[in-house]
């Protein structure tokens, strides 16, 4: 091994984003490109297949370009993902049938509730840890099975690949020679056996997804395959080793350094994820999702985890689709010209709400306005949504019996000392922010480097982690009762007004993806 870099790429849901890692585990660049979803239906989200590579390939070659490295600088490559969004694609030409399908669409509904008059729900959540849902991946599957013309009768030929999007990345970056994935995104799946870490043989044949179409699933630091030559300048000689795959919120898990049971983080991104740490065993908790935190030897352990769906989502539609606000920096300034919302509540349910109420029907609202009411206290309630969401998911940890003392936070939003401080206050507990939020990057780069020896994963995460700030509640438990119960009046306000009509669950596929790639 000649190279001295880690390669870590980590492609969200709005960005792709390609960091290099020294190796003293310092990030030293890093370029990303923004990824446009699509929404070709009501209540329907997708991503451009294509994007979600040349954006990466983007960024690939950018950060190579502005560090001045070559392929024979690159040890070893790690690749993190957000989780559930899946697609399908012709393995001989790496066409996809269809866009992919992202984690927020609702199209599948109605294979859901088909499921659920089956009877499959209390299966599905016993054996993946997850829920007969929309959110995940296996539904998205069926969808375009079900949908797809000609797709049904080929399916279970081999001459097709499934997979989310950390799989269709390294199907790229391989030059098409790896179907593969790790027990971290495929427990997001709801088709992974969450005790047994295999594809469970039960529901694949009940959904109708033949196995012939899902990746091979390893350990979350195998190794995946080589890049091929043509991704990194120089690269003809070079036999570049991909050695991580992890999920994005389970990298964000490691590089906080999460590794023993009880602790517990928080990212604000695009949506909200509280992750905790339970140990080697699966634990159920009600309203809660189960899944693989970490499959690495001598460490796997499980985590249970609360989604909101619109956390940082809320910020920007409040800034692009409302013109509220010139940019989401500039809301903590907002947010702080005003002492209260004036019992504003922001219930930002765009997509229903996730974790822990599973209400697929909610709308979003805005309660509580009166002639005063203007932009400040609507910003504000909106900030203050994200950190009550928080509280929702931390109180359901807490009834299933777990002891919660601080939280570990992460994710761009963080930046805003007014959520922060709010969190911290509505929690009633301190919030601890790291320097250097990008944990989730970093984490894959600490798994990937380790495997060709540049360092001890775990050591090198406690090394590096340091605490910036620490967010100490100051506000008291009478004031915080009132707050938190003001939300908790606005969610049950919400939740009972009459349930939005239900989603098409059928429309034109986009031009620009064939329906079915040549067989």
């Amino acid at each position: 091994m000649t190279g001295r870099y880690v390669l870590a790429l980590d492609e969200g849901s709005s960005s792709a984003r390609a960091v290099l890692v020294d190796t003293d585990g310092r990030i030293v660049a890093e370029a990303s490109n923004s990824l446009t979803p699509l929404f070709p239906n009501h209540g329907w989200v997708e991503l451009d297949p294509a994007q979600l590579w040349t954006a990466m390939r983007a960024a690939i070659d950018e950060v190579m370009d502005r560090s001045g490295l070559t392929a024979r600088d690159i040890a070893t490559v790690g690749v993190t993902t957000h989780r559930e969004t899946c697609l399908i694609w012709n393995r001989s030409t790496s066409i996809p049938v269809h866009n992919a399908i992202m984690w927020s669409s609702h199209q599948t509904d109605e294979i859901v509730q088909r499921w659920s008059d089956m009877g499959l729900d209390a299966e599905i959540r016993t054996l993946t840890g997850l829920r007969n849902d929309s959110f995940f991946s296996a539904p998205k599957l069926a969808w375009f099975i079900e949908n797809i013309p000609g797709l049904k009768a080929l399916a279970g030929t081999g001459d097709y690949a499934a997979g989310t999007v950390d799989t269709w990345l390294v199907w790229n970056l391989t030059g098409g020679r790896e179907h593969v994935t790790d027990a971290t995104s495929a427990s997001r799946t709801a088709l992974l056996n969450i005790n047994e870490l295999v594809w469970d043989d039960r529901l694949c044949d009940v959904y109708g997804i033949p196995q012939e179409l899902l990746p091979e699933v390893r350990s979350s630091n195998s190794h995946f395959g080589y890049l091929d030559p043509s991704i990194l300048p120089g690269g003809i000689g070079h036999h570049i080793p991909i050695q991580a795959i992890i999920a994005d919120q389970q990298a964000g898990l490691f590089g906080q350094g999460c590794f023993d049971e009880g602790s517990v983080k928080n990212t604000f991104g695009t949506a909200g994820v509280l992750v905790a740490n339970v140990g080697s065993s699966p634990l159920l908790l009600p309203g809660m999702t189960t899944s693989v935190a970490m499959n690495i030897p001598e460490l796997t352990s499980y985590e249970v985890e609360g989604v909101v769906f619109h956390s940082g989502q809320t910020l920007h539609w409040l800034r692009d689709k409302m013109r509220a606000v010139g940019s989401v920096a500039e809301m903590e300034r907002i947010a702080e010209r005003v002492t209260d919302t004036q019992g504003v509540y922001f219930v930002p349910a765009f997509a229903g709400l996730c974790d822990p109420y599973w209400d697929k029907d909610v709308r979003a609202s805005i309660f509580g306005l009166t002639l005063d009411t203007g932009i400040d206290q609507i910003v504000r309630a909106a900030l203050e949504a994200m950190a009550y969401q928080t509280r929702d998911n931390l109180d359901a940890l807490r009834a299933g019996g777990m002891s919660v003392t601080s939280l570990k936070v992460d994710g761009k939003a963080v930046c805003n000392n007014f959520l922060c401080q709010f969190q911290a206050d509505i929690l009633g507990m301190p919030v601890v922010r790291p320097e250097g939020l990008e944990r989730t990057a970093l984490g894959v780069a600490y798994i990937a480097g380790a495997e060709v020896g540049l360092w001890n994963a775990q050591d090198l995460v406690r090394d590096t982690w340091r605490v910036e700030r620490v967010f100490e509640p100051r506000m008291s438990s009478d004031r915080r009762d009132q707050l938190y119960g003001g939300w908790q009046s606005a969610v049950r306000s919400a939740r009972m007004m009459p349930p939005a009509p239900p989603y098409p669950t059928n429309g034109t596929v986009p031009d620009s993806v064939p329906v079915l790639a040549a067989h």
